[in-house]
């Protein structure tokens, strides 16, 4: 595999950049050590200007050294992606860490939970690779909801271009830090699009003038410490005269900063807010502006990131340096020379010039990016599971026709795999079975393949075709005892929101152990007229259920309802599951079995 041989060639090259790393660190103590020995001979009888040779040494000593930490922290984060790509190959994935999705979780939704879409080890963390919050919210958002066939179809394009590009996601990989961007950047695209508060962005001629003024001031400065040790001549009334120069533009600084305080503020506190880890987006964007792509989708996000004069990578630095201007403004030494540079007014006009000339474009950037990088990681995972197939998506009656379906979440050798059509006239399967027989395991995979397939990523399957769903599952309903609702309720809860888009859409209906919190009397009743709505509604779907009386749903609902089923041996009192699922009702339960077998008395 590639991963292995990159994997390999990366170490390599980090074990060479921490050697450079520790020869540059030394050389730059011997130097430090020798240009000392030189300033104390400086003292006595060699030139003074002598010791701005090793002066200048260390200075290009310490460039080189951070050029060797640079470097061998990008070659850290190369080993780190290529130990998480070989991590999920070796199905310890989510061991390895990365982001999981967890702020996703949405409790309403229909069936984010009970796919485990999102959380500790989740489709979300198996696929991502997006580095900025946009990126990893384009994704949540994809998997959230189906989209269009067209769009599918363009994604699809788009992932096949991407998928062999291995380069490209490792040097995404590499750029800021470890964890994905916690920058909020809804914020900024909102920031950008709100007119500036200056109605000339152009810094005046006055604050010109006044900065300058201000700039010579803190030359005098420095001539008249210069002439308390001697070095320059000064008198007292000279003396005197500069100060009076010096206090005259501290006190006009001063109101000017004051005059323009309040507007000032606002503006540089709300690009604190708005603009963060702008270093990484400016990097993404720098590294998807290099690229040329093939897919008519991929050449339309990257015609979007097209501008006049500047692109936008080298947009998103200059604000980026801007915002370090900002940050550097909290330092001691910066608040005393406020005044004498009207660093707040300046830095304001900056800030509102740039929002001026770039700031309407940036939602149209960062969606782009977030596209581009939810695209890169459907394309990730189609490279690491070749064998996996892009579905069909068809128009008509509601169908999922799907073979040899397995569980993405798995590894595939693990994997037991199934056949399921659903398709005219029928339009229910009642999977029937024991415990831990794979009913449940069935619904996800199923569930989870629909996703990926509306999407526009490749499902685990043989061959899928299936026509536009809406998913509704209760696979993982939750009771809940802040909101006193029962499990029994919240499942109803849930059921009655999937009855309500059956009425509305096409809808994928996966239902698991049917009204288990019930009696069977009235089980049986609701589950059978639960499911004739949903079928009657146009809905589609799969139910399980471990009581054999409910097995007469899919009887009386015949042609548009048949029975599957899971089977379990017990052996040397041992259970044993071939996770297959065969046509039929299931013939006997063991949960009698399951009991006798850790030793209790039934």
């Amino acid at each position: 595999m590639h991963y292995t041989s990159a994997l390999e060639a990366r170490r390599a090259s980090l074990a060479a950049a921490s050697r450079e790393h520790i020869a540059y660190g030394n050389l730059r103590v011997v130097v430090l050590v020798a240009g000392l020995v030189a300033a104390f001979l400086a003292r006595s009888h060699v030139s003074a200007w002598w010791w701005l040779v090793p002066l200048a040494a260390f200075i290009w000593v310490g460039g080189r050294l951070e050029r060797a930490i640079r470097t061998k922290t990008r070659l850290a984060r190369a080993v780190a992606f290529y130990e998480r790509a070989q991590a999920r190959l070796d199905g310890q994935w989510a061991a390895a860490g990365g982001d999981t999705g967890d702020r996703f979780l949405d409790a309403d939704h229909l069936y984010a939970r009970d796919l485990d879409l999102f959380g500790y080890a989740s489709l979300f963390q198996l696929l991502t690779s997006a580095r900025t919050q946009i990126g990893a919210q384009t994704l949540a958002a994809w998997l959230k909801a189906p989209a269009a066939p067209e769009v599918v179809l363009a994604r699809q394009e788009a992932v096949r271009d991407l998928a062999p590009r291995v380069g490209l996601r490792e040097d995404l990989a590499v750029l800021g830090e470890d964890a994905p961007s916690s920058g909020h950047t809804a914020a900024l695209a909102t920031w950008g699009e709100r007119p500036a508060s200056f109605r000339a962005v152009n810094t005046p001629v006055w604050a010109w003038l006044l900065s300058f003024a201000g700039v010579l001031a803190i030359a005098g400065v420095f001539v008249w410490i210069a002439s308390k040790f001697g070095a320059l001549l000064l008198s007292d009334r000279a003396s005197a005269a500069l100060w009076l120069y010096i206090d005259t533009v501290y006190v006009l600084g001063w109101l000017v900063i004051l005059r323009f305080r309040t507007r000032t503020s606002r503006i540089l506190d709300d690009v604190e807010a708005a603009a963060r880890d702008l270093g990484l987006l400016a990097g993404v964007l720098g590294r998807l502006e290099a690229e040329s792509f093939t897919s008519a989708r991929l050449r339309t996000l990257r015609a979007a990131l097209d501008a006049e004069g500047e692109p936008p990578s080298r947009r998103i630095a200059r604000l980026d340096r801007i915002m370090s201007i900002v940050d550097s403004g909290h330092h001691l030494i910066i608040r005393l020379l406020r005044p004498l540079l009207l660093w707040d007014v300046h830095l304001a006009y900056a800030v509102e010039r740039w929002r001026r000339s770039s700031g309407r474009a940036v939602r149209r950037w960062l969606d782009a990016v977030g596209e581009m990088e939810a695209l890169s990681s459907f394309a990730g995972y189609a490279f690491e599971h070749p064998d996996d197939v892009f579905p069909d998506l068809d128009a008509g009656a509601p169908a999922f026709d799907g073979e040899g379906l397995g569980h993405p979440l798995l590894l595939d050798p693990a994997i037991v795999r199934n056949d399921v059509h659903i398709v005219e006239p029928l339009r229910v399967l009642v999977v029937s079975g024991s415990n831990m027989s794979g009913k449940s395991t069935l619904l996800r995979t199923v569930g989870v393949n629909a996703v990926l397939a509306q999407a526009g990523g490749p499902v685990r399957a043989h061959r899928l075709r299936l026509t536009p769903l809406v998913i509704g599952a209760s696979v993982h309903v939750e009771d809940s005892l802040q909101s006193g609702v029962s499990r029994f309720y919240a499942e109803v809860l849930r059921i009655g929101h999937i009855m309500q888009r059956a009425g509305d859409t096409a809808v994928l209906f996966l239902l698991d152990e049917l009204l288990h919190g019930t009696n069977s009397h009235d089980r049986r009743i609701g589950a059978e007229a639960i499911v004739r709505g949903l079928v009657d509604h146009g809905a589609i779907g799969l139910v399980t259920t471990h009581d054999l009386a409910l097995a007469q749903v899919a009887d009386a609902l015949a042609p548009r309802g048949a029975n599957v089923h899971f089977q379990d041996t017990l052996e040397n009192g041992r259970m044993h599951f071939d996770y297959r699922m065969r046509p039929g009702v299931v013939q006997k339960s063991n949960a009698l079995e399951l009991m006798r077998s850790v030793g209790l008395q039934v």
